[in-house]
């Protein structure tokens, strides 16, 4: 998509030179990438403390719930095993 901006031109050449960037469009679009990660990270910076969670939880636990496996929740295969 095609925009027009007005923006400093020492200021995009410098950070042209910082960034290592051969073109105003690289610098821009890393510039916009660093911004849109900079304000995630913040997001979850301000949750912290927002969040309750469960000190004794066990995750493998849950996973092996989740399968069934813990209790015995399993579908009984379809067709019986053989002796061998």
């Amino acid at each position: 998509m095609a925009t027009n901006l007005a923006l400093d031109d020492q200021l995009i050449e410098e950070a042209r030179v910082l960034g290592g960037h051969r073109t105003k469009r690289e610098v821009v679009t890393q510039a916009l990438l660093d911004y849109v990660q900079k304000k995630k990270q913040l997001q979850i910076l301000n949750s912290f403390g927002t969040i309750d969670f469960d000190l004794n939880y066990d995750a493998a636990m849950q996973r092996k719930f989740k399968r069934g496996d813990a209790v015995g929740l399993r579908k009984p295969d379809s067709k019986p095993k053989r002796a061998v």
